[in-house]
């Protein structure tokens, strides 16, 4: 007998949390046949000895729902081992859309994640109407990975309501409809349903997207409708830090409606302890046996600052600086004249963030994310007499304008977040893959679990780090059929060298439709990744086999 692929000599970590052993694993079909024992030769063999062997990771808060028209590859999570994506997070979705709303709902993404409007409409095929139409339409696009959705509230809202849904409540029978269309959408596949409810999220015209003050009763409706048609995940971004009570009170209502997973987005604040204070609140809400989640960024995050796209300061000579395009800044940056009024300027006008709150990415091959206190950019600026705009243009000037900054307004204490992504009922994700395209960059966080969580800081095992990439979110989305290296189990797999894994630095590239800019990160030491059993990528690079599907609800 000869196999179709065989990874040969690895170590297996299966992601059950269990110890890893030593074997070979079989592939027929696009499913795992054999782990261990006497395994016969492959048409297809893979050498994976001093690699791990691990499950496909998947990635449950992705808004790749506009990238996938014209990014099958779905850039850059396929690069960091990636198999599985989760779209339609937040409640801005795509579907349902009546022909004469798509550009109404096409300007609400852009608003919300940051995603241009006309590379949405350009890019799309938009061939649909209902939900299970939009799937279909996703099935045509071939993906290089599979993916599932959500169907989002704004979307159902404008679809029933039409304009009234955007800050009004709706009658009976719009209540109704609603929650009948979302139930039409979880019986035609949809993984579930989402909700946005932070007042950061607006249309074009600064009005709160659809849903954000929706009432409890109209949430709690929805939900009886995802059970009554086989169940699903109940996806929230809560009204937090404004209404901490109201909102946790919600989530629980949603896990006592439905008996089923629901899941929210979550963060940390400043000080060291508030990582456990945030993940004992996340365990008593799952209290009489509830099933409710959390996802967080593994690391502090923010916008990335930098000549390539966004600068920290915006007035005077700044203003103009912005104006020239990435090639004219380093240009620029040569005029001593210009570079005084710079200076002159910042010293006259606050950062847009705190220089204490801005870290340099550093000036290797994979950023540093992790840098302390004395790593900020007003650090570096005292430790060599500096104006913190002198030390930006010191090292934007040294690296032909490469030199990146984060601006930390998401977990700015590293422990908490370590604290909280390593509590039982919270996991590490968050990354917003497709969203924010030209803001930030947290799209490689599953190689940054790998290499700062597990080699530097050792804060997981590798097993349990690779468990909380996979099975544990696949659980989440309500996949029995991958998620572990199993027999029987869809062939979604991971070939990594675990002592070179890592995020590299991130690039400024224009690849969107009409020229549009975004961020990307590739990674090192991904042997190999493969998707339904077919190797999508080999040696860090994509093979460009598409072989992903769309995973519909499982009930």
């Amino acid at each position: 007998m000869t196999h179709e692929t065989v990874i040969r000599g690895g170590t297996v970590v299966d992601g059950t949390g269990g110890q890893p052993v030593v074997a070979d694993v079989a592939i027929d079909r696009g499913r795992i046949t054999q782990v261990g024992g006497d395994v016969a030769k492959g048409a297809h063999e893979i050498d994976a000895r001093d690699h791990i062997v691990t499950p496909g990771f998947v990635d449950i808060h992705t808004h790749l729902d506009a990238q996938i028209g014209w990014d099958p590859m779905l850039t850059p999570i396929s690069w960091h081992g990636v198999t599985t994506a989760l779209l339609g997070n937040c409640g801005v979705t795509f579907a349902p859309c009546k022909p004469g709303d798509r550009e109404l709902l096409a300007g609400m993404m852009e608003t919300v994640e940051d995603i241009p409007r006309n590379a949405i409409l350009e890019g799309l095929p938009w061939d649909w109407e209902d939900y299970g139409q939009y799937l279909d339409s996703l099935e045509r696009l071939q993906p290089a990975i599979n993916v599932g959705g959500l169907v989002g509230h704004c979307a159902v809202r404008y679809y029933v309501m039409g304009e009234r849904g955007v800050d009004q409540q709706p009658t009976e029978e719009e209540l109704e409809r609603m929650a009948e269309v979302v139930g039409d959408s979880v019986a035609a596949g949809a993984i579930g349903f989402s909700t946005s409810r932070i007042l950061l999220h607006v249309l074009p015209d600064g009005r709160h997207v659809p849903g954000t003050h929706a009432a409890h009763e109209e949430v709690l409706r929805i939900g009886e409708a995802v059970k009554a048609r086989g169940g699903g995940l109940m996806q929230n971004v809560l009204n937090l830090p404004n209404d901490f009570a109201g909102e946790f009170q919600l989530v629980r209502k949603q896990a006592q409606t439905t008996g089923d997973r629901v899941l929210f987005s979550m963060g940390v604040g400043p000080t060291d302890d508030s990582g456990k204070r945030i993940g004992e609140v996340i365990a008593g809400l799952c209290e009489g046996g509830l099933d409710v989640n959390a996802i967080c960024i593994p690391r502090s995050s923010g916008f990335v600052t930098g000549l390539a796209n966004i600068l920290p300061w915006r007035d005077g000579a700044w203003k103009r600086l912005d104006a020239m395009g990435f090639e004219g800044r380093v240009a620029a940056l040569e005029d001593e004249a210009l570079v005084t009024e710079l200076v002159a300027d910042a010293k006259a006008k606050d950062l847009r963030f705190p220089a204490s709150q801005i870290f340099w990415l550093g000036d290797g091959d994979a950023p540093r994310y992790s840098g302390g206190p004395d790593e900020s950019l007003q650090a570096l600026a005292d430790a060599a007499g500096e104006h913190p705009s002198e030390t930006f243009i010191r090292l934007s000037r040294a690296s032909g304008g490469k030199a990146l900054f984060t601006m930390r307004f998401f977990n700015q204490s590293l422990q908490a977040c370590g604290d909280l992504i390593s509590s039982e009922r919270c996991l590490p994700g968050l990354g917003d893959a497709g969203a924010h395209v030209g803001q930030i960059m947290d799209a490689g966080w599953t190689s940054f679990v790998l290499s700062h969580w597990v080699r530097e800081a050792g804060l997981f095992t590798l097993e349990e780090a690779i468990r909380r990439l996979s099975a544990a979110p696949a659980r989440i989305m309500g996949l029995t059929d991958r998620g572990t290296v199993e027999e029987g189990k869809r062939a979604d797999l991971n070939v990594i060298d675990p002592d070179r894994v890592s995020e590299l630095f991130p690039e400024y590239v224009r690849d969107f439709p009409g020229g549009a800019g975004r961020f990307i990160q590739r990674a090192r030491g991904y042997r190999a990744t493969l998707c339904n059993g077919q190797v999508i990528l080999e040696d860090d690079e994509h093979t460009g086999v598409r072989a992903g599907c769309v995973l519909r609800n499982q009930g």
